[in-house]
């Protein structure tokens, strides 16, 4: 053989060598000295895919803008182990088939550190294996669905609201407990929302103490023909598990028809000024609406939370109109920030899901997070609220139950302030 012929051979083989470690290092993840994805020596790249527009825009879309604040917060106060936060926000319009198409873009185009607080159950569902199999982390999905809580099947998943069974116990036991005898009706979402909220009120009601149960689609807005339904069956009391528009429709469609029950309704459809907006002139409506929340009220302007809030909104939201949507999104910036500054200066997608995983997290809810490494889910529990005088407040004590079949017990450990300068420490 030729000495060109032999060298020519050395480079094919050596470069065939190069490929195949090359590709054993991309099954494997990031290895020594190759970069982590969205992160630089300045700069940390998430995304997360939300409803701007659509039939869940209603409130919901003031949820990214809130949380871009919190971090513009962090960023104006050195950002996180010397990087700053940028938060890419893609509208999906809450349709199933467009979130596929903005998390594949967030994650094969702009290379997106982590999704955060992706919305919706039926949107982010679909998007599940998609992001296991790219090993991207999926932190604190804004829905109570149980889909987030399977640490093996989808080990970089966590949820962040308290699970929809949960909520659903909770409910169903305040108005075991205050509401004995009356008849109850659910209202619910045509999908896991709507089911695992159901299964929580069934817990503790059982089957037969719900007379009626009907469900909706967010592609059709009458739902005339559910409440009309609920009205000839004698219902005094709805509980619905619905998203704020159809909260709305819900009552507003009960006031046309002359049908005046005791609303009980979960926390992603119960803020009162989302509400308010919506139903206008009609928003006395609202009057005795029961809901439940796990962070503070919006409108405690007492509460440093909300100070402080209030202070990121007006100085990097442009003084946006301040309501639960605003104080969630917030929260969830709080909460990775503390999750980022866990995972260490030597940022990757395995310490950052092992950070969470350790739990221990302590931010502005009133119920506990339970993260660990065997529970996904979130917040355990939350505090009843009521609307009085055009005024949604807290009552009562917080609670936390399980998504079995244990009992609902308060939760009597004291909330906690937030830092003097708003941002976490390590």
């Amino acid at each position: 053989m030729r000495t060109t012929e032999r060298r020519g051979l050395a480079i094919a083989t050596t470069l065939t060598l190069l490929l195949t470690l090359t590709a054993c290092g991309s099954d494997d993840g990031p290895g020594a000295g190759e970069p982590v994805p969205g992160v630089t020596d300045t700069e940390i790249v998430v995304g997360t895919h939300m409803p701007l527009t659509g039939p869940a825009s209603a409130g919901y879309s003031k949820i990214a803008p809130a949380t871009k604040a919190y971090f513009d917060y962090v960023n104006a106060n050195g950002g996180v182990h010397g990087r700053k936060i940028t938060y890419k926000v893609m509208d999906d319009g809450y349709n199933p088939a467009t979130t596929q198409q903005v998390v594949r873009q967030l994650v094969l185009q702009d290379k997106v550190f982590a999704v955060l607080n992706g919305l919706g159950t039926p949107t982010h569902t679909g998007v599940l294996d998609f992001l296991h199999t790219n090993r991207v982390p999926d932190l604190f999905v804004a829905s109570g669905s149980r889909n987030w809580d399977q640490p093996d099947r989808y080990p970089n998943t966590f949820g962040f609201n308290p699970d929809y069974t949960v909520e659903g116990k909770i409910l169903a036991n305040h108005v075991k407990t205050t509401l004995p005898g009356r008849k109850v009706c659910f209202l619910g979402q045509d999908d896991d929302f709507g089911q695992d909220a159901l299964a929580g009120v069934e817990k503790v009601l059982g089957t037969d103490g719900v007379v009626a149960r009907e469900t909706y689609v967010t592609s059709n807005t009458n739902v005339a023909p559910q409440i009309g339904a609920f009205k000839a069956a004698g219902c005094e009391v709805v509980i619905l598990a619905t998203v704020p528009g159809f909260t709305a429709l819900s009552v507003g469609t009960a006031a046309r028809l002359g049908f005046r029950p005791q609303w009980v309704v979960s926390n992603v459809g119960a803020d009162h000024p989302t509400l308010a907006r919506q139903l206008g002139d009609a928003a006395g409506l609202l009057e005795g609406m029961v809901g439940l929340n796990y962070l503070p009220m919006q409108g405690d302007t007492d509460n440093p939370w909300i100070q402080l809030f209030t202070k990121v909104n007006t100085e990097h939201n442009g003084g946006a109109e301040f309501d639960g949507n605003t104080v969630y999104g917030m929260a969830v910036g709080y909460l990775f920030v503390q999750v980022l500054l866990a995972a260490g200066k030597d940022l990757t997608r395995e310490s950052l899901v092992e950070a969470v995983r350790k739990g221990g997290y302590q931010g502005p809810g009133v119920a506990p997070l339970r993260f660990s490494a065997t529970d996904h889910s979130g917040y355990g529990g939350g505090r009843l609220s009521r609307v009085s005088g055009g005024k949604q407040s807290y009552f009562g004590p917080t609670y936390e139950t399980d998504e079995a079949d244990g009992p609902v017990n308060e939760y009597t450990a004291p909330p906690v302030s937030p830092p003097v300068n708003g941002v976490p420490t390590a």
